[in-house]
């Protein structure tokens, strides 16, 4: 879930907070197991860990539009943060970082509270580049809590990350956010607020809810009680079909549970490859196809992967929020057929803006005219469109690289080639171990890309070298396998031919 960090377990005399409310208002069932069993919780992945940190840097910086308020700490008891809210409000401050209410036992945390001519503004804080109909019940039940407790509240906002902005030298706050007046549809909810509330409460005096699976499992929030209520569904199900999200689910609902049980003319023609695939256990190979791939290649071929940091708060000139910025890179060159590839690597200083000698590097160890491949190309052109506009004295080389840039993973995207195993994907993660079963990410303690964007941040803020070290050397490990296990599906698809 996308919402930053706020009391998971609250008293039975309160029984809600706002987190656990709409947790419910997704799925009543996923509320009573975390309140009675929650450990049948999925493991946190660190990317979800990172959205929490992230939504909580966020609220931090958004305070700076509003500065000079009282702010009510998470460490206090939820009732004394209540009347650490109510003092607050009694000495007459105007502003008030994570206000803290109690009313119909539902606890709720304010990001920004703000005195206004009218009345009391509540602010709500995302991370997101945009205004969505997920958040307005966030707002409601804050606005249904503080004017139950009593407070005048004239307004409601959203504040969201303006993603058109650019920093330029030091963070323009007023620029990096947008503030958007819901109070109308916040007001408008009272009534269905009240109502889900009432439900919550007497759903949670009863047993488990009778819920099945559905699109709510991970609309508009992946739930974390998946493992547990998807136990039932095996291997080879129609939950593995690749395409819409409602289509597996209409199946399951008319008793239809296994992909080779659903009749041909309700599939796709890739649906239809994807389970001729699973039913026998085979690969289907076009050789064709992958023929006219292999031989739109050239030598020298360079296979070039990139791992970026990426944050809603831009941290460098020029960058945008969320932009994907490169600090390290893995190279793996074949300079003619049958030649053995050479590596080249790049790991900037986590101190430094990593862009300049990153590129710089870069060009220099890209022979002119190589073919460049990149597993789903469009985010290394991205990347390299992103440091072209940065560095104009290098974009007419940078250009030429994009310009003959391959995507390694159109065979699989298009199906040309597919193994049963795929499970209807064409993730790297996925197509490696089955191409190349003696490559592995499992055992590497740096495994995908949100793990190595998480290392390199701590990489800058540790002091402790040997840290430093080990970090470095799982990042370096980790890029490295990218590259080479494209130079290794490469030479697997020549093998099919």
């Amino acid at each position: 879930m996308e919402y930053k960090k706020e009391a998971n377990h609250v008293s039975d005399t309160i029984g809600l907070s706002k987190s656990l409310f709409i947790r419910g208002l997704q799925c009543h069932k996923s509320l009573y197991l975390h309140r009675y069993y929650p450990e049948l919780k999925d493991a946190i992945p660190p990317s979800r860990e990172a959205v929490f940190e992230t939504g909580t840097e966020v609220g931090i910086v958004a305070q700076s539009l509003f500065p000079g308020g009282v702010n009510v700490p998470y460490e206090q008891s939820l009732e004394n943060q209540t009347e650490l809210t109510k003092d607050a409000i009694e000495k007459g401050a105007e502003t008030i970082y994570e206000a803290s209410f109690q009313y119909d036992g539902v606890f709720v945390k304010i990001d920004i509270l703000r005195k206004g001519k009218r009345g009391w503004e509540i602010y709500e804080v995302k991370s997101s580049t945009s205004l969505k109909d997920i958040y307005i019940p966030d707002a409601a039940v804050q606005y249904y809590v503080a004017k139950g407790a009593g407070l005048d509240i004239s307004h409601a906002f959203l504040i969201h990350i303006n993603g058109q902005y650019v920093r330029r030298g030091e963070l323009e706050v007023e620029k990096l956010f947008t503030i958007n007046d819901i109070t109308y549809e916040a007001a408008r909810m009272q009534e269905t607020i009240e109502g889900e509330i009432a439900a919550q409460k007497i759903m949670l005096q009863g047993g488990i809810p009778k819920a099945d699976i559905g699109l709510y499992c991970r609309e508009p929030y992946d739930c974390d009680f998946i493992g547990h209520c998807w136990r039932h569904i095996p291997e080879g199900s129609v939950f593995e079909l690749k395409g819409s999200r409602a289509f597996p689910f209409t199946l399951y609902k008319n008793n239809i549970l296994f992909m080779k049980d659903v009749p041909v003319y309700m599939l796709s023609p890739a649906q239809r490859l994807q389970v001729e695939a699973a039913t026998e256990k085979k690969t289907i190979v076009s050789k064709e196809l992958v023929r006219e791939f292999i031989t739109s290649l050239w030598y020298p071929q360079c296979f070039l992967d990139f791992e970026t940091l990426s944050s809603p708060i831009p941290p460098l000139d020029g960058t945008r929020p969320y932009q994907q910025i490169p600090f390290q890179y893995s190279l793996h060159i074949v300079e003619k057929e049958g030649s053995n590839p050479v590596h080249r690597e790049y790991l900037a200083d986590p101190k430094e803006d990593p862009r300049r000698k990153l590129s710089s590097k870069l060009l220099s160890e890209i022979p002119e005219g190589a073919c460049v491949i990149a597993y789903v190309a469009s985010f290394e052109k991205g990347v390299l469109e992103d440091l072209a506009e940065y560095l104009p004295e290098l974009r007419s080389r940078i250009k030429i690289i994009t310009e003959h840039l391959i995507d390694l993973a159109l065979p699989f995207q298009k199906r040309y080639i597919y193994d049963w195993r795929f499970r209807g994907s064409y993730s790297l993660k996925v197509v490696l171990p089955v191409l190349a079963p003696d490559l592995s990410y499992d055992a590497m303690e740096i495994h995908d890309g949100g793990m190595a964007m998480q290392a390199y941040e701590k990489m800058r803020t540790s002091e402790d070298p040997v840290e430093i070290q080990k970090i470095r050397n799982a990042l370096l490990e980790y890029c490295m396998l990218d590259t080479l296990a494209m130079v290794r599906i490469v030479k697997k698809l020549k093998e099919m031919l």
